[in-house]
């Protein structure tokens, strides 16, 4: 189901984690957004983020990859 991704947690909050930025696995690094439901997007892995490959508040599809790691 399709749904939208956001990299910070409301307007004007700082986002989860920024390139460059060190991950542990479980860090929380963004939300989706499906039928008015947020779920945490967490790292399944430790590492560095390299780029984040969905645009703030971008359209994304199940199973989609969001963020390329350094790891």
């Amino acid at each position: 189901m399709p749904g939208t991704f956001f990299r910070r947690q409301s307007p004007g909050r700082p986002p989860y984690k920024r390139e460059g930025d060190q991950v542990v696995t479980g860090d929380v690094v963004g939300l989706v957004e499906v039928m008015k439901t947020f779920y945490e997007v967490k790292s399944d892995t430790a590492g560095r983020v390299i780029t984040f490959l969905v645009e703030d508040e971008g359209p994304v599809q199940a199973g989609q990859a969001l963020v390329t790691l350094d790891v």
